[in-house]
Parts: C-alpha cells; sequence; structure tokens
C-alpha cells in the first residue's frame, strides 16, 4: 500500500496508498486507526441495484497483490528516478484515474474552502509525505523491509486514537496487541544484533511514513466526516492536491532526468495507475459489497505479498527474523483492531442493538 491508500467521506482512499472509511486502511497502501494500508477504504455507498461483476474473492486477491508489489515497483522505479520524481509520476497517474470515473460518472469535486483546506492537509499526510518517505526509504532499505513496516500504521493508529480521540477508550487486548506489534518490529530488525544489516535512517523514514498515514486517517476522521460530498469526489481532491505540492517541491530538488529507461518508466505508471488509481477503485467497491472490516483484512496480506516479490524478483536477502517478525507485528495490528464493545464504535453497535429490541417488542405487540 504505499499510495494507496480505507474514517470519513475523503478517507475512504492508501494505502500504499488510498482514503478510508469510519472503520475501516494506505498504500502502498495502509490501514487506518481501526481500520484500513492503503491508500483508502471507504465508507459503504447506498445500497442501489446489483450488476454483475467479479467475485469480491477475486477482487480481494487482486488488491492484495497490487499494494503488495506496490514496494517492488517503488524499488525498481528509484533505480532510475530521483524519489521525488517516483512519487510525483505516481500521484500524477493515480490522479488521472480518478479525474477520468469523476468524468464518466459526471461527478463534480467537492466544494467549499473549509473542505480544501482540510482535504490539503489529509494530502500531506496521507499521499505526499508518506509516499515521498517511502521511496527514499527504498533506496537503502529493502523493500520486504518497507512493505512490513506499512504494516505499523494499525500500531501507530492506536496508539495515537488513544490520544487524539477521547471516545476511543483502549482495551486491555489492544494494548497488549500495540506492544506484541512493536516487539514483532524489533524482531524483524533484528535488534539483539543490534540492528546489524539494516540502514537506520532509511528504517526511520519506513516507519514515519507508517505514522504519517496514521495521523492522516485521525485527521480526517475528526474533520471530514460527514462532509456531504462522495468519497470517490474527496479522494480525487485530495489526489489533485497532493499532485499539486509534490509538483511544487520537486523542481526544487531535482533536475530533469536524462533518460527514461522503460522498465522503471513502466514501474512508475502502474504504481500510479494501478496501485494508486485502481486499487482505490476496487478497495470502495469491496467496502461497498462486504464491509469495511473484511475489506481492510488485506493490510495484513499485503506485507506477505511485498516479502514474496522482493525475494523472488528482486533477490533479496530473507533472514529467519524477517518473516517471524513480520507475523508478530500482523498479529498485534489484528489485536489493536478488536476490543470494538468499548469507545464510540462499540457504543453505536449497542443503541443500534437496543433500537432493534425495540423495534421487536413493538412489532410482536402488534401482531398479538
Amino acid at each position: 500500500m504505499t499510495s494507496a491508500t480505507p474514517p470519513a467521506p475523503a478517507a475512504a482512499a492508501a494505502s500504499p496508498d488510498p482514503i478510508a472509511s469510519g472503520d475501516a486502511t494506505s498504500p502502498g497502501g495502509s490501514a487506518a486507526p481501526k481500520a484500513s494500508t492503503t491508500p483508502t477504504a471507504l465508507a459503504a455507498p447506498p445500497a442501489g441495484p446489483r450488476r454483475l461483476a467479479l467475485d469480491w474473492r477475486i477482487r480481494f486477491a487482486a488488491l492484495c497483490l497490487i499494494w503488495g508489489f506496490s514496494f517492488l515497483l517503488i524499488k525498481v522505479g528509484t533505480q532510475a528516478y530521483a524519489p521525488l520524481q517516483v512519487t510525483l509520476g505516481r500521484m500524477v497517474f493515480g490522479t488521472a484515474v480518478l479525474a477520468i470515473v469523476l468524468m464518466a460518472k459526471r461527478e463534480r469535486l467537492p466544494r467549499g474552502v473549509r473542505a480544501w483546506a482540510h482535504l490539503t492537509v489529509a494530502a500531506f499526510f496521507l499521499n505526499a509525505l508518506p509516499f515521498t518517505l517511502f521511496a527514499y526509504a527504498e533506496l537503502t532499505i529493502p523493500s520486504t523491509l518497507a512493505g512490513i513496516c506499512n504494516a505499523t500504521t494499525p500500531l501507530w493508529g492506536m496508539a495515537l486514537s488513544v490520544v487524539s480521540l477521547s471516545e476511543d477508550r483502549p482495551t486491555r487486548r489492544r494494548v497488549a496487541g500495540l506492544g506484541l506489534g512493536f516487539a514483532g518490529v524489533l524482531v524483524v530488525l533484528g535488534a539483539w544484533q543490534g540492528f546489524s544489516g539494516q540502514d537506520p535512517a532509511g528504517t526511520v523514514m519506513a516507519l514515519v511514513a507508517s505514522l504519517s498515514y496514521a495521523v492522516g486517517w485521525i485527521y480526517v476522521r475528526r474533520t471530514l466526516t460527514g462532509s456531504g460530498s462522495s468519497n470517490l469526489s474527496m479522494a480525487g481532491a485530495q489526489l489533485l492536491l497532493g499532485t499539486v505540492q509534490l509538483a511544487l517541491v520537486t523542481p526544487l530538488f531535482t533536475s530533469l532526468p536524462t533518460s527514461f529507461p522503460i522498465a522503471p518508466l513502466l514501474c512508475v505508471v502502474a504504481l500510479g495507475a494501478v496501485g494508486t488509481g485502481i486499487a482505490f477503485l476496487v478497495q470502495y467497491g469491496l467496502v461497498a459489497e462486504v464491509g469495511p472490516t473484511t475489506a481492510t483484512l488485506v493490510t495484513y496480506f499485503t506485507p506477505v505479498i511485498a516479502t514474496a516479490a522482493g525475494v523472488l524478483l528482486l533477490d533479496e536477502r530473507l533472514t529467519w527474523n524477517t518473516p517471524v517478525g513480520a507475523l508478530i507485528v500482523l498479529i498485534g495490528a489484528a489485536l489493536t483492531q478488536g476490543g470494538g464493545g468499548s469507545g464510540a464504535p462499540g457504543r453505536a453497535r449497542a443503541r443500534l442493538r437496543g433500537r432493534s429490541r425495540s423495534r421487536s417488542r413493538a412489532g410482536t405487540g402488534a401482531r398479538s
């Protein structure tokens, strides 16, 4: 996920990149607090007429592959282009895909200065900053490690939500998951060996990128929930703003490439058009069909695909502690998403159950 990439109408985008729903992930896409990795889990739209489509399991598997391979695409792209150029290209092609879909559906971008101001902040934390950090990180660390670091987004999200969202109370299970997850990071890095063999700067950048996703999701949940615009409209605006941000910065720190090797160029195009644009649309459909909880399970498959791709296609070295630590990270991340009985989501479900029981009793009385 890095892009990407699933909490408010706008955040319905991540991982490695997309926007997320209030209960869902980024991308290179990634998972949001109590949600998705990438780029972009979305709030489910109103039910409409059913259309023939690929089985959701096939689309789910495709999304896992797309976001899992995003880290490999970043790695190959940075072999020929500067990290900022890779990120800008990714944003341009991702934005182009959503622009085409917006025009096809005749949807407009959001209106109002307030919405655009909040989307500017969201674009920075959910797109421009993490995409750039992952690109720079992969100059010195394997794509496998970058993919595993991306999986820490739910851990950062849970830690931050305890501080920033007063209604999101921690439970013993979630606190245990937080501790277990970060212990898994230490195993991945080989802490007992003094982190030998890993580049500290690159690893820190990848972890900060995952933290940025979490910050962005929390910001979106607090500022853009219930904005009135569609998820597609908000995501398109967010990617557009992220593209503008990078277009202003990239010329200041890079010069135009003197050559355009075809393989890295195709990787950048695929990273943007498929890994950011199309991946967002696939996740949007998944959330609408099977709900955010199931859709955001993509988060837990992404590092597995990223590791397999890096080892098999890029000949990256894999020691025993990498897969073992990754498994611990994923278990910890899964635990932080549990304990839904507390906090606002739990209270909301309790109110819905209470209303359902009241309607049931009223209906029984009428039939009697």
